[in-house]
């Protein structure tokens, strides 16, 4: 019935015979079974027993239910309140030490001893926890007790008696570590606990120990880096495995850096699935911390642009790289080597093959010992968009000069055209059919989409980007819209090349005729006379040319299509089927097709929105817009200021009058100068955003 061990594991705590046997004297010794619990129950089962302390009425009921039903029925009153004398008529009046639980549960206790809790305890620290804080005083339960509140699925809630936000252990916590309990509860720990009703999942004791736990910083700590992969591994023993073969293992690696552990990319207490979106773009920013230079060279990558747009589907470090097993791609078993680097690319590139794999997935422009051809490329579009803006700039400046100098002429001019296009019965010069303006609205259209979508991945790096993204639909959204409008300028473009060859057929010419005729798009010596006289006019050194049907910068404007189609059209494509290219072309040239698309397009937007903008609508003479490649009319006077030479060659050849016409009505008119208001407005707003991108926020 008595155990002996109990003296020798914890001398002069427990009872001797003598305390509760009186000796020399002659008495009935054949207590029924736990006489000694009854006989202190006899007081202390009256659920109105209390005492007074320091101004609080504290109860002294012992539930005798609770009791028995606990894991301590069977073990005496007296084992643990050890301090009792029943030779006093009130035996407890002796006690005056808590209970000792020490002495049954000496390694335990030793342990808490060792914790930050058993340390604060021994300094006097009102805000340590003790042994009754978790455990029930007459009531403990085991931990298998769904009741109890050690029991898995109650531990979150016991330990956030003191650290849920705000209450006092959540106080005492440095600076930046916020409700850790409510993010447990978040976690996929705390979900698959409280929805899933997994109680073999993680919960503090798991990671912090029952009773031992102390700060991260403590080499002793269960979730110190040095011993935080062991701790995770208790569960999950596979991936502990896996990580101790990768170049983040401590004896696999040689440096001075510290080396992530679980934690670092996992997080503490907040633990998410590792296929949601918020965990795949947060793992960028945690292995850039360790690997500044290839973070930087990724985000130039298609991939990592569209990550900073929010798109979670594209690659990530982890994908290429794997997860827990990262080995270098000189390893045979490495994600990346010779064996496995195909297969890896067709986990999202299903048509992947070895001349894809070539492409320089972290190579820079920055390099030009390492990458020539990189940096030869971005410096030479570089050097294209510059010269084309500066020349471009300085024409447009000239002549908003020579018309702010001559303003008085235009501005009667100008009042004298309003007047006469809105003159009852006016007829109007058609100088574009419907045909062309339908070919203009149309490239018009998808030039707008391929702007808006193209420049917000190129600047992804800046704030207003993610905005206009999330506006677009997302990145999947924006990827859809990109493509669909290459896809109705390149229609357009194979439309316009198709009507020009039947406009050779059915004027008999040939394409050498047709091309460089009077009338033609194409250059000639008569464009360089335009702009020597034009650049005199600006400076005040003679008077404005007589323009033909096309001027110059028209003609510069309509050939920019053609270059711009063929270059950004070409790298276009093999940026859409670089798999398809890569059979013919080596994987590097993906790279240079990503500089040359991506500087071509913003060659493109700015001159665009800026020059031709100028050259259309927004020079003084023309203010706020020239409608005729929405209306296609111009009147007569117009023309014959704007363009002399073809109103005298019409004249000449008696053909004005048949390309008269009447005038849209007012309301169409005033639908297309809104329609074209609106479009002035999208692409000037586009050139704000990234300008501001360029001097703030891009890099």
């Amino acid at each position: 019935v008595i155990e002996g061990k109990l003296w020798e594991s914890a001398p002069n705590k427990i009872p001797v015979c003598v305390d509760c046997h009186q000796p020399h004297k002659v008495r009935r010794v054949f207590y029924p079974a736990g006489a000694a619990n009854k006989d202190c129950l006899t007081c202390h089962g009256k659920q109105d027993l209390a005492v007074q302390r320091d101004g609080r009425t504290v109860s002294l009921f012992v539930d005798e239910k609770a009791y028995t039903g606990s894991m301590h029925d069977g073990v005496g009153c007296a084992q643990c309140h050890s301090d009792v004398d029943p030779s006093h008529v009130r035996p407890c009046e002796t006690v005056t030490k808590k209970a000792d639980c020490s002495a049954c549960h000496a390694e335990v206790v030793a342990t808490y001893q060792s914790s930050i809790h058993g340390q604060l305890n021994a300094k006097g620290d009102p805000d340590a926890p003790v042994c009754l804080d978790c455990h029930s005083k007459h009531a403990t339960q085991g931990k298998k007790t769904k009741s109890s509140p050690t029991y898995p699925r109650n531990i979150p809630n016991l330990c956030a008696q003191c650290h849920r936000e705000a209450e006092k252990a959540a106080k005492r916590l440095p600076a930046g570590v916020k409700d850790i309990v409510g993010s447990y509860d978040e976690s996929i720990h705390g979900k698959a606990l409280t929805e899933s009703g997994l109680v073999v999942t993680a919960t503090c004791v798991s990671c912090h120990s029952a009773h031992g736990e102390l700060p991260p910083g403590d080499p002793r700590s269960t979730v110190h880096p040095a011993n935080v992969a062991g701790t995770c591994g208790e569960c999950h023993a596979g991936i502990e495995a896996a990580l101790k073969t990768s170049v983040h293992w401590p004896g696999n690696t040689k440096t001075d850096k510290e080396l992530p552990t679980c934690n670092d990319c996992h997080s503490s207490h907040k633990i998410s699935r590792t296929a949601e979106a918020s965990f795949r773009i947060r793992m960028l920013d945690q292995c850039g911390r360790c690997h500044a230079e290839q973070a930087e060279s990724f985000f130039d990558t298609f991939h990592g642009k569209v990550s900073q747009l929010g798109s979670s589907a594209s690659a990530k470090c982890f994908d290429c790289h794997g997860t827990h097993g990262i080995l270098p791609p000189s390893n045979p078993a490495s994600t990346l080597s010779p064996a496995n680097v195909v297969q890896t690319c067709g986990k999202c590139h299903e048509h992947s093959h070895a001349g894809f794999t070539t492409y320089l997935t972290h190579a820079t422009h920055r390099d030009p010992d390492k990458y020539p051809w990189l940096f030869w490329s971005f410096w030479g579009m570089t050097s294209l968009l510059g010269g084309t803006m500066v020349l471009a700039l300085f024409h447009t400046g000239a002549w908003s000069w020579r018309l702010w100098q001559t303003r008085e002429e235009w501005r009667a001019h100008r009042a004298a055209l309003l007047a006469a296009e809105h003159a009852p019965g006016v007829k109007l010069y058609r100088r574009f059919n419907r045909y062309q303006r339908m070919q203009h609205l149309l490239m018009m259209i998808s030039f707008f989409a391929l702007a808006l979508t193209g420049m917000t991945l190129k600047f992804s790096d800046a704030d207003w980007a993610v905005g206009v993204s999330r506006l677009l639909g997302g990145f999947a959204a924006m990827h859809v819209l990109h493509r669909v409008a290459a896809l109705i300028l390149l229609t357009v473009f194979a439309v316009h090349v198709l009507s020009l060859n039947r406009q050779r057929k059915e004027s008999g010419k040939t394409w050498m005729q047709l091309i460089f005729g009077a009338d033609s798009m194409m250059f000639n010596w008569g464009d360089l006379a335009d702009l020597k006289a034009t650049f005199a006019w600006f400076f005040g050194r003679g008077p404005r040319p007589r323009y033909g049907r096309f001027t110059y910068w028209e003609k510069f404007d309509y050939f920019a299509v053609f270059w711009g189609v063929a270059v950004i059209g070409a790298t276009g494509l093999l940026l859409w089927f670089p798999e398809l290219g890569t059979y013919v072309l080596p994987g590097a040239a993906i790279n240079v097709a990503t500089i040359i698309h991506s500087d071509e397009a913003l060659l493109a937007v700015v001159f665009i929105f800026t020059i031709h903008f100028f050259n259309a609508n927004l020079r003084p003479d023309k203010f706020p817009m020239d409608s005729v490649m929405f209306t296609g009319r111009i009147t007569v006077e117009e023309l014959k200021r704007d363009k002399p030479r073809e109103y005298e060659a019409l004249v000449a050849k008696g053909e004005l009058e048949k390309h008269l016409v009447d005038p849209f009505p007012k309301n169409v008119e005033r639908g297309f100068r809104a329609f074209g208001m609106v479009a002035l407005l999208v692409g000037l707003s586009i050139v704000a955003l990234i300008l501001y991108a360029m001097a703030f926020q891009h890099s």
